[in-house]
């Protein structure tokens, strides 16, 4: 019998959330038991599920790509493991092996989305807080990025005004459903949304907001690119590029926050925009179609972070190439920590 007091106590994820919400979401969850030097995960695994442990201890242990294992956490009573499972399928990034019997509970990810459209309560929130967690961990390795690469130049980007808005040239409609974050919405949730969202073009070179901006709206790209960047010490840091399907402006949305980034068309580019009321109805479950957006922006996020620790593992080779050992130390610290979210 799962004491729902105690895992709200030593749980943070689940901290707060009302206990009959709470419990309606803990029966579709599975107890494990395992005993001491038993492996709860293994790396390469398919990742389907997210385990909370609700007692014994374990450690991360990653293999290392020349040979040989590095222990990169300790897990305790309480620690959540895998919750980016939750949020789409990947494979597990460590292995995971107990140090003594430990007892988790696994929760599936196909009977948490399922939770997730019948609107409960306390399941919506813990979706929000594993893409807050993952939010803030991408603006924090972003932050590494930003101080260990170097330059990439740019064409200078056009002053930044309303009158680089420029009439849609085509009859964008007909690809709407076939972009990624949209590709799951039925013909009417495609027309709802399109109802509620302004599409417009910008020309090569536009700025469509700067780091520091206040957040105001989101973006899908329809056709064209946006260059995501940012200015550091009087260099400009490209971080990545947004092609079609992609979602731009969303961390600053979720988490209320300025842009950290700046995004500028790298071509001329097609942009549906969502104003803040609009993406708040969708990602908080209340428009027709909103358990599909929800899962949009998860993919966007989780593949951003796909890209963001790319871009770290190159550093890290760059730096070791360099001789710069404690710049190199200091990345693959953040990328270890990052695979513990993920194993």
């Amino acid at each position: 019998m799962i004491d729902i007091g105690e895992i709200s106590s030593r749980v943070p994820l689940f901290a707060g959330l009302d206990p009959d919400d709470l419990h309606y979401v803990l029966r579709v969850a599975r107890r494990l038991e395992f005993a001491k030097g038993a492996m709860l995960v293994r790396q390469g695994q398919i990742a389907d599920s997210a385990l909370v442990m609700e007692s014994g201890s374990a450690n991360v242990v990653s293999v290392l790509p020349g040979g040989g294992e590095a222990v990169m956490a300790e897990l305790g009573p309480g620690s959540v493991l895998g919750e980016m499972a939750l949020l789409d399928s990947g494979v597990r990034s460590a292995n995971v092996i107990a140090r003594e019997p430990t007892a988790c509970l696994s929760m599936e990810r196909d009977a948490f989305r399922l939770l997730i459209a019948q609107g409960n309560r306390a399941v919506l929130a813990i979706n929000h807080r594993i893409t807050l967690g993952l939010c803030r961990r991408l603006r924090e390795l972003n932050g590494k990025i930003l101080a260990h690469s170097t330059s990439a130049h740019l064409a200078p980007a056009l002053d930044n005004h309303q009158g680089q808005r420029q009439v849609c040239a085509f009859d964008y409609r007909t690809f709407l459903a076939l972009l990624p974050a949209l590709r799951q919405f039925n013909v009417e949730e495609v027309a709802e949304l399109s109802l509620a969202a302004s599409v417009f073009d910008l020309p090569r070179g536009a700025v469509l907001f700067n780091a520091g901006d206040a957040s105001d709206a989101c973006y899908v790209v329809i056709r064209g690119a946006l260059e995501i960047s940012r200015e550091q010490n009087g260099e400009h840091r490209r971080i990545g590029i947004l092609g079609p399907g992609r979602l731009c402006g969303i961390l600053a949305l979720i988490e209320g926050a300025a842009h950290s980034m700046s995004a500028t068309a790298r071509e001329r580019v097609t942009l549906m925009e969502m104003p803040k009321a609009v993406f708040a109805r969708y990602y908080d479950g209340t428009a027709q179609g909103a358990p599909k957006f929800q899962q949009a922006v998860n993919q966007e996020l989780l593949q951003a972070l796909v890209r963001t620790n790319n871009h770290l593992t190159r550093l890290i080779s760059q730096a070791r190439i360099r001789d710069h050992g404690h710049h190199a130390d200091e990345l693959n610290r953040a990328l270890c920590e990052q695979d513990c979210r993920a194993a």
